[in-house]
């Protein structure tokens, strides 16, 4: 390795130190109540630069730690809003414990309106986790928020919706984790009382030395009380979307004994809907359908189809489960191997908490 490469390497190695470090020195040695707001920097070697909003709110006492973040999809607005909101709205002085808030996770994506891609470096966060200390700037967020963020976290949350091109129907979701079956049974209580109106258990898959790819697949993984919320679509913001959100925060929160919140609305009632059954576009094109997230569909019943650029069929989707459309296509341009329908197959069971 030349001069100039070890001095590169140097300094963007220090650079991601420094970022930790200043993290971990609030962590650790900041006073109670406290509100303190970050704005790490993350360069690679590819001259990238980026920024992580943080602010961590330590309360009066000692606690569980709530982390929550969002816009890790730039596009998926209303949980970057709430975040923001709850951000205003809790005084550390009524807080046990800390909450960590990141409501901008992909800046890079964020102001270049971009689903998914982080457009600096063309990957997507959400698929990078454990991420790379020396990766690109998003893998090295994924890094960041693998081994700086989830291991102090007792509670989870990755906060998502339909993004800029999707239709979607509320829900929260989690791991069914055998390897942590207590975590997961908190993490069901807690998607249970969050007052989202469906609940989804998805099956846990991964090797313990499989990388998570995922978000709060990689908390779950770590053996942390990890959930999922998904309110909101279509790329703009839903006022109750956000309401969603932050009254699913709050009342967490108030359940860990964290956070005082007598929620208006009550004691949520709830449907457990299956995991869904996906169906992919095969061509590009331009997308139909006279259907919305939430509509109820029959086996083999036709819902959409594709044309070329001159308005001809290419390709016809039909249903390959009876079920509810949990998200879909919401925008006509699609691509190869796009997800086009989400269905969660039948047998919703409808549940309250008591």
């Amino acid at each position: 390795m030349g001069t100039f490469f070890r001095f590169l390497f140097l300094v963007l190695f220090q650079t991601n130190l420094l970022a930790q470090s200043q993290f971990d020195i609030v962590m650790n040695q900041s006073k109670r109540p406290n509100s303190i707001k970050l704005n790490l920097e993350f360069k690679d070697s590819f001259n990238n630069h980026t920024t992580l909003p943080v602010l961590i709110l330590k309360g009066k006492k000692e606690g569980p730690v709530f982390t929550a973040l969002a816009g890790v999809h730039g596009a998926e607005l209303a949980p970057i809003i709430a975040v923001q909101e709850l951000i205003k709205e809790i005084n550390p002085f009524d807080l046990n414990g800390t909450v960590i808030l990141i409501p901008i996770t992909n800046i890079g994506s964020f102001y270049g309106y971009t689903p998914y891609i982080n457009p600096i470096d063309q990957r997507n966060i959400n698929r990078l986790l454990p991420g790379k200390v020396d990766g690109t700037v998003s893998e090295k967020i994924a890094h960041f928020i693998s081994t700086r963020i989830i291991p102090i976290s007792d509670v989870f949350i990755d906060a998502h919706s339909g993004d800029s091109n999707e239709d979607l129907l509320p829900f929260v979701c989690y791991y069914e984790n055998n390897n942590f079956p207590e975590q997961t049974k908190q993490a069901k209580y807690l998607s249970e009382i969050s007052g989202f109106e469906n609940v989804i258990s998805y099956p846990y898959t991964i090797r313990d030395d499989e990388p998570a790819k995922f978000v709060f697949k990689e908390a779950s993984q770590k053996g942390k009380i990890s959930l999922s919320f998904e309110s909101g679509k279509l790329g703009y913001i839903q006022k109750e979307a956000v309401i969603r959100n932050k009254r699913g925060f709050r009342r967490i929160l108030n359940h860990l004994g964290m956070y005082t919140y007598n929620d208006p609305l009550g004691d949520p009632i709830f449907e457990v809907l299956n995991p869904p059954n996906y169906i992919d576009s095969k061509t590009r094109g331009i997308f139909y359908s006279d259907l919305n997230a939430g509509d109820v569909v029959e086996e083999g019943e036709k819902i959409g189809y594709i044309t070329d650029e001159f308005g001809e069929i290419t390709e016809e989707f039909y249903s390959n489960t009876s079920g509810i459309i949990l998200y879909m296509k919401g925008v006509p341009a699609t691509n190869i191997d796009d997800t086009v329908f989400s269905i969660s197959p039948h047998q919703k069971r409808n549940r309250s908490v008591h």
